[in-house]
């Protein structure tokens, strides 16, 4: 198994962006992403520890956030963002936050609750777990959903950094307690992921199509991808080796 491509997410739910190759460390979410995280005016979190997602903007809660595409500028710490409905931004979410947040505001419907907060949480970011994890998904398995729908679909709906080359659909279901080798990093595969319908947001247009989580359960479940902790610090790049031990 290879790995085929690798995505970061800079902003919780806000944009997305493929790299070549990444440096793991261990006991941390892959670097940068996940780093920021908008909050809604009626969130309980304060941005200094790990909070869940009801408490910020997500694309299962507002789907046009979903066709936002990232680009972040390590040095100077900017990210540009893209959206087919609005104009770039290229912003700096530590200085700039009010910017930022009137940005993303035009996206949201204005029945929900609004973007209010930028929070920043270093080395472990805001993933979707309370612990620091990577996700790793099967390019079988979404060959398996697509055919369920009859609709291509962008893996990015999926929000995961890692997609190999599997041999089976679901096979990193049996992963569950095992440890495996990706490029010279070392990880401990933890859970399966259990979906939301940011998943059915068509990536291009920001618009509900497709009944992604009907399709899922119509297999037994409503999981897509498995997530994983960093045992082992290193390198990881398009076409290294996945190895189960």
């Amino acid at each position: 198994m290879k790995i085929n491509t690798i995505w970061r997410h800079p902003i919780k739910s806000h944009g997305r962006e493929t790299l070549d190759r990444v440096s793991l460390l261990e006991g941390q979410s892959m670097p940068y992403d996940r780093l920021w995280a908008i909050a809604h005016d009626a969130t309980k979190a304060d941005g200094s520890s790990w909070a869940a997602c009801q408490n910020f903007s997500i694309g299962s809660k507002t789907p046009a956030l979903m066709a936002i595409s990232a680009r972040l500028d390590e040095a100077s710490q900017t990210i540009t963002l893209s959206h087919p409905d609005q104009p770039d931004l290229t912003v700096q979410p530590d200085t700039q936050s009010a910017k930022l947040l009137e940005w993303v505001s035009a996206l949201c419907a204005p029945n929900r609750a609004m973007p209010a907060h930028v929070f920043k949480l270093a080395a472990r970011g805001f993933t979707d777990t309370p612990f620091p994890s990577v996700s790793l998904n099967n390019i079988a398995s979404h060959a398996a959903v697509h055919a369920i729908t009859g609709t291509k679909l962008q893996p990015e709906r999926w929000r995961g950094n890692f997609w190999f080359d599997g041999d089976k659909a679901w096979q990193e279901f049996d992963w569950i307690g095992r440890e495996l080798t990706l490029g010279t990093a070392r990880l401990k595969v933890v859970d399966r992921i259990k979906r939301c319908k940011a998943t059915t947001a068509n990536t291009d247009t920001g618009l509900r199509d497709v009944d992604t989580l009907k399709a899922l359960n119509s297999l037994g479940h409503q999981d897509f991808g498995v997530y994983a902790s960093v045992i082992q610090s290193g390198e990881v790049a398009i076409g290294d080796q996945l190895e189960l031990i």
